[in-house]
């Protein structure tokens, strides 16, 4: 691999470890000498990465570092891309302009060739057949801020409900979005269709269990693996 896409590699090892790990470890995962690793350090250091440690003990790479001018292959170019314009083919308002913020962001960082790839991109993104899209930004926040919700709900059969929930996931489909959510009503959990939310007050407490619990117990409860986005960080 190129010096670029070697400290790119680096820097994403150092970004799978909570903790130290040594420079042998990182030198055999990157098939490079210790005296080149050394050196890959040094100049990450340069660019203001904030890697903490030293020959013997380990390396651990604080949080907070950006990038500097990013560097992608073509395949993670083209999931980048694929993904954003999907999301702003099929979000509300505020999640499409938000693709497009971001596109533009990693456009404007991208070295000349890599952006010329990006502009002729050939993955195209249907539109959406739905005619209209719910604003999904108040149900997005409430998750973020893990509160309470109160929803007035209409279900399949157009029975009216209404119900306080936890929400802590959007599941966005072709055709529908899907608000999973722990219903106090039922015990349970609920999945509710956002266009058949008839009214949303968001609450001012917070549900008592954190978002990444009732995550994880959702997924025990659906038999759904959990994501590995990254190395494993234990």
């Amino acid at each position: 691999m190129s010096r670029s896409e070697r400290l790119l590699a680096l820097l994403q090892l150092l970004r799978g470890h909570r903790y130290a790990i040594t420079g042998t470890e990182l030198a055999s995962q990157l098939g490079i000498s210790l005296r080149t690793l050394y050196r890959d350090i040094a100049t990450l250091q340069a660019q203001g990465a904030h890697i903490e440690g030293e020959p013997g003990i380990g390396y651990v790479l604080r949080p907070g570092f950006m990038l500097p001018p990013l560097m992608f292959s073509e395949e993670e170019l083209d999931a980048l891309v694929l993904g954003s314009r999907w999301v702003v083919a099929h979000g509300d308002g505020a999640l499409s302009a938000s693709a497009s913020s971001a596109l533009a962001k990693i456009e404007a960082v991208l070295p000349a060739d890599y952006r010329q790839q990006l502009q002729s991109n050939a993955l195209l993104i249907g539109t959406s057949r739905s005619d209209s899209l719910n604003d999904e930004a108040p149900l997005r926040s409430a998750i973020r801020q893990q509160r309470k919700v109160t929803l007035g709900y209409r279900d399949l059969k157009d029975e009216a409900s209404e119900r306080t929930v936890w929400p802590f996931a959007l599941g966005y489909f072709e055709q529908v979005r899907v608000l999973v959510a722990w219903c106090e009503l039922r015990q349970g959990f609920r999945h509710f269709r956002v266009d058949r939310i008839t009214r949303m007050q968001p609450e001012d407490c917070r549900y008592p269990k954190s978002r990444e619990s009732l995550l994880k117990e959702w997924r025990a409860t659906q038999q759904i693996p959990q994501p590995k986005f990254i190395a494993d960080r234990n």
